[in-house]
């Protein structure tokens, strides 16, 4: 089998954003799988390609509903990536109990050499941040226990890592003692993760690709990692799509927040977005019937660019 080349990180059109430095503190972002709709489709590649649309229109939105919550913060790195299908995560999936294998090989290793040309040509020795979502979210959990392992020089300027929409479990923590989980909303060189599900998940024990044993979580509002509920009213605003235009806005969805300890997920009685009825037979294929995993972010925008602020901020006091 011939080896593959990762993808020329030196070429701009290889990033989605290449931000300008005004900010003390960057943040590398990993999207999510965007490649999803079309890897079902008859003869579609495991892995998305450069100029896949699909992934392409989906890095903009998610850029826009998702990253762009630590720009205020930060400066914002963001790199395309050849990433694995749903279709395909999903069959890993079912073969070894999560979708890890699927993120392997060619995602990772054109991940690895953005970090790589990132650290040493852009990041000019400032304090980061990495987050991402779901796939981006594995990509970044790969990364702690693989690539920073290997590089204290940057882990050691690690701001915290957003690893939201994936499974954080307590056995990865246990093998991985140079990591450890955030308790509060300022500590620094943390995990920060949740996965988000409504009642009917959590009541009937859901199957959710991303809901692993012994996740954890911890609460976007209140940054507690036990069960103390956080109001609707502790929410500083939800990104809301305009049914007709799509265009986002800051609106009230009733995004509350409560951890369930022994699923380990957050729990939220907002309102779900109206979708299309086959993308919610496919949501509740990985997701389950009351899944939430889209809105990871979009609950809770204002609170998670707050709590960018207020960490980079106590970093930058220490």
């Amino acid at each position: 089998m011939d080896k593959v080349i990762p993808t020329d990180y030196s070429k701009k059109e290889n990033w989605y954003q290449l931000p300008e430095i005004t900010k003390k503190v960057d943040t590398f972002y990993i999207y999510a799988t965007e490649y999803i709709l079309g890897s079902f489709e008859d003869g579609a590649p495991d892995f998305a390609t450069l100029d896949n649309v699909e992934m392409r229109e989906g890095v903009a939105v998610e850029y826009r509903d998702h990253a762009s919550a630590f720009a205020e913060a930060t400066n914002v790195f963001l790199p395309y990536f050849r990433q694995s299908g749903l279709k395909y995560a999903g069959e890993v999936f079912k073969k070894t109990g999560n979708a890890d294998g699927a993120f392997l090989g060619m995602p990772s290793d054109d991940i690895i050499a953005a970090l790589d040309y990132y650290f040493e040509n852009y990041n000019g020795g400032r304090p980061f941040i990495i987050a991402g979502h779901s796939q981006g979210s594995a990509m970044v959990l790969l990364l702690l226990r693989t690539y920073f392992k290997d590089h204290p020089e940057y882990y050691s300027r690690m701001v915290a890592a957003y690893t939201i929409g994936y499974s954080v479990t307590k056995g990865y923590l246990a093998a991985n003692p140079h990591l450890k989980f955030a308790t509060g909303e300022t500590d620094s060189g943390v995990i920060i993760a949740w996965n988000t599900e409504g009642p009917k998940n959590v009541e009937t024990n859901a199957h959710n690709i991303v809901v692993l044993p012994e996740t954890m979580s911890i609460n976007p509002l209140n940054w507690k990692i036990d069960e103390t509920y956080a109001p609707a009213s502790m929410n500083l605003g939800s990104i809301v799509l305009d049914e007709k235009t799509g265009e986002p806005s800051i609106g009230d969805v009733g995004a509350d927040a409560q951890i369930n300890l022994s699923r380990g997920v957050v729990v939220t009685n907002a309102k779900v977005p109206t979708v299309s009825e086959y993308v919610a037979q496919v949501s509740a294929q990985f997701f389950g019937p009351d899944g939430r995993h889209a809105y990871d972010y979009m609950y809770y925008y204002n609170n998670i660019k707050e709590n960018a602020n207020k960490r980079v901020a106590a970093y930058l006091s220490k």
